[in-house]
């Protein structure tokens, strides 16, 4: 038998094309010289900047948007691998890193003192299990000046294919004020909306390539161009919000149920103050899309040992096997009527995580599963017992994103 490191060089750089994520690349070039020859270190960059999209009623060409991915991980415990972290890591436009809840933007910040100034995750068995891109905006004078997060208002969801190695060509979808699509092609360097349908776009996903996009009634396409939208699956009514998602090489369909409670917390009488509408989640229903080209949703009534996770830019299914404690067929959310994310400190407190069971149909707080809690923040005791001395916070950048091998490890880190 043929040794791996004989492997032809053609045939790898065919490998090295299929690569999804920055471990896999990580993982290929620790094999040998000769796999690490084949793939350059050098990550996707991600375009600098982009013009506002149509109709913002915006003329100054130094305004726009940039684009930063985040993405989530499962971090198991070299320990006890059943023991599992979520963690959301975002590295922005300037080279630094922000850590933050793995269902919405909002970042854990302070960080615990007790956090590992040097939080090397080739340490620990790691799975990446999302992908997510948010716009930016850019030198917009509302908001330039402003502290924090004030920049990320960009509210919808973005969809990003990279067409090359390098990142330079690439295409993102979205949804356009207008409850339109919207797309962009770098080859074209120019937004276009895509008038395609009467009713809004609840959500838009790549799945096995394509760019699928969802309306309001649960009517599913996928959009290859500004003038070619294809029909895969009929709508689905009853529902309020329709979410896409991919699971275990399926397309999901999730249909959230929502209503307006103005029993308590709103105002005098239980009536919501003018102007104000409090949503509160108060249900779901999950489809599976068939592959036999009937355009039909089929519902799924358990997941079995699934667990998914609905993310304000991406959502994303885990397994519960190997997870101590937890069972599957449960659908993780954020509902910002159970209560606020952080408290009086600014210190995230996931309050707003709520737990769905698929199989009774109830919903109840994450705060009442300390099974489930020990999932999201704060960080389990084998991270803030990992620090091993000082560093500076750029060896964590490197470390999460995964560098390509030992000796690039310690040039960057000094040694």
């Amino acid at each position: 038998m043929a040794e791996w490191s004989h492997l032809p060089k053609d045939l790898l750089y065919l490998i090295s094309q299929r690569l999804q994520n920055p471990f896999d690349t990580m993982r290929f070039r620790s094999v040998c010289s000769s796999w690490r020859s084949v793939v350059s270190p050098k990550r996707h960059t991600l375009p600098v900047r982009f013009p506002f999209l149509p109709n913002h009623g915006i003329s100054d060409p130094t305004w726009g948007f940039n684009l930063t991915k985040r993405s989530v991980f499962r971090v198991g415990s070299p320990m006890d691998h059943s023991d599992g972290w979520l963690i959301k890591v975002e590295e922005d436009a300037y080279g630094m890193i922000k850590i933050s809840n793995p269902l919405s933007k909002s970042y854990f910040k302070p960080l615990p003192k007790n956090f590992p100034k040097v939080l090397n995750l080739l340490n620990f068995p790691v799975l990446e299990l999302c992908q997510e891109y948010v716009l930016h905006y850019l030198n917009f004078w509302p908001v330039r000046h402003r502290p924090g997060d004030a920049g990320d208002l960009y509210r919808e969801k973005i969809a990003y294919k990279c067409l090359n190695y390098d990142g330079s060509q690439f295409v993102l979808v979205t949804i356009h004020v207008s409850g339109k699509l919207a797309m962009f092609k770098s080859e074209d360097g120019q937004w276009s909306t895509i008038h395609h349908t009467a009713l809004p776009y609840d959500d838009v996903i790549l799945f096995n390539g394509e760019f699928y996009a969802v309306d309001n009634s649960g009517a599913t396409f996928v959009v290859e161009s500004q003038h070619k939208v294809t029909l895969i699956a009929e709508p689905v009514f009853g529902g309020d919000k329709k979410i896409l998602m991919e699971c275990n090489g399926e397309l999901l369909l999730v249909d959230m149920y929502l209503t307006v409670d103005s029993e308590e917390g709103f105002g005098l009488d239980g009536e919501p103050p003018e102007g104000v509408l409090q949503e509160k989640t108060v249900g779901f229903k999950v489809f599976k899309l068939h592959r036999n080209g009937s355009k039909k949703w089929t519902v799924v009534c358990d997941l079995g040992n699934t667990m998914l996770f609905l993310g304000e830019n991406c959502s994303f299914s885990a397994s519960a096997s190997g997870v101590s404690g937890c069972k599957g067929n449960c659908i993780f959310f954020t509902d910002g009527f159970l209560g606020p994310n952080v408290d009086e400190d600014d210190v995230f407190k996931g309050s707003d995580i709520a737990i769905f069971d698929l199989e009774f149909g109830t919903i109840s707080p994450l705060s009442d599963s300390p099974v489930y809690s020990r999932l999201f923040w704060p960080p389990p005791s084998w991270i803030t017992s990992t620090s091993r001395g000082s560093s500076i916070h750029s060896k964590v950048c490197y470390s999460l994103l995964g560098l390509p091998n030992l000796q690039e490890r310690k040039s960057l880190c000094g040694k």
